[in-house]
């Protein structure tokens, strides 16, 4: 009856919980306005708009979602002309291949402004612009490829495809693609006539806007977004900024591999102390908060549907089932691969969400396992077994100690052979001996009393009876 009734509670709270997400999802959509007007409240403009899009803080999948949309809301209200204004150090790799594509798709034509750097995937998509812009003292190149931790990979084949990418870039622009190689492949080298500058093998490229303009990489040095405006004639025309919502800004956030394989290893590890070691409620909470933020993240930024958590919250409520309801492992394996696919789903890149998933796996077996080590006494298995113990120093007695028998003599009834029956003073007992036989009516002494157990020996013939 009790384990019936935790698993009618549970699937009870996951059936809320599954409903509370599937009414709550379009909430958030509304509030992280993921496609809000340029200017809330104002008309559309008489005159086309040129519109500003940033290109701060580092590449990824966030960056590629927020691009998206701003570039589909300039199209919609007609610009003359879309300004992306980069500053970057670079990011990932396939996001930037993801943005180029999208920068050299867009019905409007484009600009890129570099006021800061253009580094390593900042350079692609601003060589993916129609035209380069560049602010004195800013610089765009080296985009070399590295890993995680910052060092060069040397895998020929990456740098091959990220050269070859590159050079595509800048020959449908009419750009030097050697140059743009050379900002890639340390062993390239090339020779800049125009600016009387030879890179050497070993060395990136790497060029100011003076450079790039003489080169054939930009086609201005300005100083602010007005020269910019002025040069593509766009004087008299609205300057709309799109920004990203403050949605956006914490989706790109937790979006990065680093934050969701933490979000992942906060929301297994609470999840699996919780049903394990139930009673403090914190862990719970914080699990439950990781997983929903990680979803929250993925589906703001257009990656996960609907469909994605609610295969999560279904592999959780067969979890729960497998708990109270022994299905010799089956839901319980169905109900991980459930949580495992979700997880995966959601994400834009599903390499990259095995991995994180994987690392925060390991992560969390390691935690729970030292969790469970020290508060095992609060498990969810000590429900289900008998732990208590009935013994005779805390005065339990299963049977009546005849201790008052010890060392009384009286008469076998029957044989003891050696188990048998004696009497004395007329009450019956049963009796065993040491492993010797005594025939009926011969004297015998109890020897010992163990609990219900009476052991006695025969009686000396000359003794006293």
């Amino acid at each position: 009856m009790v384990i019936k009734k935790y698993g009618r509670l549970c699937l009870r709270a996951c059936f809320l919980a599954l409903l509370t997400l599937l009414l709550l999802l379009p909430g958030f959509t509304a509030f992280a306005d993921v496609n809000p007007p340029a200017q809330p409240g104002a008309s559309a403009p008489a005159a086309a708009p040129v519109v500003i899009v940033p290109v701060h803080q580092s590449v990824e999948n966030g960056l590629h979602k927020f691009l998206s949309r701003a570039l589909k809301e300039a199209e919609e209200m007609r610009a003359i002309h879309v300004i992306l204004d980069i500053n970057t150090l670079g990011g990932r790799v396939d996001s930037a291949e993801a943005i180029g594509e999208m920068v050299r798709g867009s019905k409007i034509p484009t600009i890129a402004y570099v006021h800061g750097k253009a580094v390593s995937a900042g350079s692609y998509i601003a060589l993916n612009a129609g035209k380069i812009a560049m602010e004195p003292g800013s610089s765009i190149g080296a985009a070399a490829v590295v890993d995680v931790s910052g060092n060069e990979v040397d895998n020929a084949k990456v740098v091959a495809h990220w050269s070859s990418e590159m050079r595509a870039a800048a020959e449908l622009r009419g750009r030097n693609p050697k140059i743009a190689e050379a900002m890639v492949d340390k062993n390239a080298g090339v020779a800049m006539n125009e600016i009387a500058r030879t890179v050497p093998q070993g060395q990136l490229v790497s060029l100011t806007a003076e450079e790039a303009v003489k080169v054939g990489y930009a086609e201005l040095v300005a100083g602010n977004v007005d020269e910019v405006i002025r040069y593509i004639g766009g004087e008299g025309h609205p300057v709309l900024h799109i920004e990203p919502t403050p949605a956006e800004t914490f989706s790109r956030f937790i979006t990065q591999p680093l934050v969701s394989m933490i979000l992942l290893f906060l929301g297994i590890a609470g999840i699996a102390i919780e049903l394990f070691v139930p009673g403090f409620g914190v862990p719970g909470i914080i699990g439950l908060l990781g997983f929903g933020l990680y979803f929250f993240g993925n589906y703001i930024n257009g990656f996960a549907g609907v469909e994605d958590i609610a295969l999560f919250v279904i592999g959780v409520v067969l979890l729960i089932i497998e708990i109270f309801v022994s299905s010799f492992g089956i839901l319980g394996f169905i109900g991980i691969a459930c949580l495992f696919t979700s997880v995966i789903m959601a994400a834009n890149n599903t390499k990259q969400a095995a991995l994180n998933l994987s690392g925060a796996f390991v992560l969390a077996v390691i935690v729970v396992a030292i969790f469970i080590k020290y508060f095992k006494h609060r498990g969810v298995w000590n429900r289900f077994i008998l732990r208590e113990k009935l013994t005779t120093e805390q005065g339990f007695t299963s049977t009546s100690i005849r201790s008052d028998l010890l060392g009384r003599s009286g008469q076998a009834l029957t044989p003891l052979r050696p188990a048998g029956t004696i009497i004395v003073d007329d009450e019956r007992i049963d009796a065993v001996t040491g492993g010797e036989f005594i025939p009926a009516r011969q004297r015998v002494v109890i020897i010992r009393v163990e609990g219900a157990r009476i052991v006695v020996r025969a009686a000396d013939e000359n003794g006293p009876e």
